[in-house]
């Protein structure tokens, strides 16, 4: 396990979720019900999620070099306009103040576990961070530290969501982050057309 590649991706896929729609989801479930029962559902979403895009990261590796650093760069430039250009989950950002709570005693956890997962496995189908974690799989060769630094990414951004989400936003810009993360998917997207034309 390489811990330079896992802080990597960790740093950039943390960025890329944090004004996702699975960021606000797991935000209003936790609002809702048992904090403990959203995390594990939603977490468990995105483990499934990882091990998906690193499994198409690794097929990646197995055509040309230059065409996979092609490939890596369109989808980086993808990922890059689909935060500048489309359509937004923060045009529908939720309130917390209005969301009334209903937490039920009589709310089971495998009732919470799996609503979690549900709209976090539906929701995060072709989203950014998982065509980045397909990406650096194929670009650093290193499933292991790109899934663990992506998952435990991930895990971190639930969490925090869930627990001080609402206050996050207040302090730190949502549009800014998606700023920042659109940039950084441009840069490399840069510079994985280099490598694709230096071969």
């Amino acid at each position: 396990m390489d811990f330079s590649i896992v802080a990597l991706v960790f740093g950039v896929i943390f960025i890329s979720e944090l004004p996702d729609k699975s960021m606000f989801a797991s935000l209003i479930l936790g609002i809702k019900y048992r904090k403990m029962y959203v995390w594990l559902g939603a977490s468990a979403a995105f483990l499934v999620h990882v091990v998906i895009a690193v499994t198409a990261g690794q097929a990646l590796t197995l055509l040309p070099h230059r065409l996979v650093e092609a490939i890596v760069a369109a989808l980086f430039f993808a990922g890059a306009a689909m935060i500048f250009f489309g359509k937004h989950s923060l045009e529908a950002e939720p309130e917390p103040g209005k969301v009334a709570r209903a937490e039920d005693e009589s709310t089971t956890f495998w009732k919470v576990f799996g609503t979690s997962f549900g709209i976090v496995f539906i929701g995060e189908w072709g989203d950014i961070t998982q065509i980045a974690t397909a990406n650096y799989t194929a670009q650093f060769h290193d499933p292991l530290s790109v899934a663990i630094g992506a998952t435990l990414a991930l895990w971190a951004v639930t969490g925090l969501a869930i627990l001080v989400g609402a206050k996050l936003i207040k302090y730190v810009p949502a549009k800014l982050l998606q700023r920042i993360t659109g940039t950084v998917l441009l840069i490399f997207g840069c510079v994985s057309t280099y490598h694709a034309f230096q071969g």
